[in-house]
């Protein structure tokens, strides 16, 4: 409730501004066009001014109505930053604690054999928790610093969704078919690492939102301009049209940060649309196409099937010896 008091007083104190200027307007119009009535000797005077005092005021209004604007954005955005600093809280402190208690154990307990594999497991997994996060922070850090010596090269697009399936997969220990892949052999210029960001948390995302039972499609295929596009489609609730143009914003979760179950920080989303526009491609929320579930579209710019590529390949081998 605390989050919501200087909102709420906020507009109350600029609903009443408004309200009063709005007020001082039409006051001020009426004022004059009943002077220089009354007056008319001094009516090319009244209504030189009135004009003048009529802007002045709607100038203050509109000023009072862009500081609320901003303002308002200042405190969502206080909350959000409120609300990823308890999110990265939860997420380290859960490991960690997780970590001690077994590291604890293994010191002053004297544990059977077969149970210590599985407390290596456990303990595994709570270090890859902390290395996904502090990836996932680092990746959001660096985007506003842009790596001009980054080398761009060509990527095989289909075998990085495959790689982040089966990352993402392994990282969740869910059976290889849950997310089920479709490609088409496909190169396109660019980073690496950023486009493995971009599907990596994408997929990420279709696992934690989808239902008890996840089950996640990704498709690619390449248009005939050219473009690449990528569906990823989950089984979760869907996302109400309302939210859809706010998820990808930075620090954004849905609901109450206390009563979230899945793990997150609210960067995953922020980071496929930075990336997906400096690439100059596209990202949409759409409803899944069976019923409920999300599917995100991806759409980038210069990707060629393997054989477009191989073939361009060999053009320009022959060129060049043709020039030797």
């Amino acid at each position: 409730m605390s989050s919501r008091r200087p909102l709420g007083l906020l507009v109350t104190i600029a609903v009443i501004m408004i309200v009063l200027l709005i007020a001082m307007i039409v006051g001020w119009v009426i004022i004059t066009v009943f002077a220089a009535k009354e007056d008319p000797n001094s009516a090319t005077f009244y209504f030189t001014f009135l004009p003048i005092g009529a802007t002045f005021l709607a100038v203050i209004l509109a000023g009072v109505v862009f500081y609320m604007i901003l303002s308002i954005k200042a405190i969502n955005l206080n909350q959000r930053q409120a609300n990823f600093i308890d999110s990265v809280t939860h997420e380290l402190k859960s490991p960690i604690a997780s970590l001690k208690l077994y590291l604890q154990t293994l010191n002053r307990r004297s544990i059977p054999p077969e149970k210590v594999g599985a407390f290596y497991e456990t303990m595994l997994e709570d270090v890859e928790r902390l290395d996904h996060l502090i990836n996932h922070l680092l990746e959001a850090g660096r985007l506003d610093r842009r790596r001009d010596d980054a080398e761009e090269g060509e990527v095989r697009l289909d075998k990085v969704l495959a790689g982040c399936a089966q990352s993402v997969a392994l990282l969740y220990r869910l059976p290889p078919d849950t997310i089920k892949v479709k490609t088409v052999p496909c190169t396109m210029h660019g980073l690496h690492g950023d486009i493995e960001i971009i599907f990596r948390n994408l997929i990420d995302n279709a696992v934690k939102y989808s239902g008890k039972d996840p089950e996640v499609r990704v498709q690619l295929r390449v248009k005939y301009n050219d473009e690449a596009v990528v569906e990823v489609i989950d089984n979760g609730p869907g996302i109400p049209i309302s939210q859809r143009r706010k998820i990808f914003g930075r620090f954004v979760r849905l609901g109450l940060e206390l009563q979230r179950e899945k793990p997150g920080t609210g960067l995953g989303l922020y980071l496929v649309r930075t990336l997906v526009r400096r690439m100059r491609g596209e990202v949409r929320v759409k409803d899944s196409p069976k019923g409920s579930g999300t599917m995100f579209v991806v759409t980038l710019p210069g990707a060629k099937t393997l054989v477009e590529s191989r073939a361009n390949e060999e053009a320009m081998e022959e060129a060049a010896a043709k020039e030797r």
